[in-house]
Parts: structure tokens; C-alpha cells; sequence
């Protein structure tokens, strides 16, 4: 319960970006059909 108070907007600020940087990494390395347009993992295809 002690780690739920902190946790601040810095660290939700910089989990985000993480998550985003990870994001177009995947789409950058892994094969279109895993990550790419129609991939299974990520469907980076925008209508």
C-alpha cells in the first residue's frame, strides 16, 4: 500500500513515454507480420 502513495506524476509522465519509445522500437525491428500493418502484436495499419 506504501507504493501507492509514491508514485508521483513524474513516474507516470516517463512509464508512458517508456511505453511509447517501446512502442515504434517494436515497429521499427519486428517483421510486418508480427508488427507492422496487420501484425499480430501491434497493427501499426491507419485508416
Amino acid at each position: 500500500m506504501e507504493a501507492l502513495f509514491t508514485v508521483s506524476f513524474d513516474t507516470l509522465v516517463m512509464s508512458a513515454i517508456t511505453c511509447l519509445v517501446l512502442r515504434e522500437v517494436f515497429i521499427v525491428t519486428l517483421p510486418d507480420h508480427i508488427a507492422g500493418p496487420g501484425g499480430w502484436l501491434i497493427d501499426s495499419d491507419h485508416d
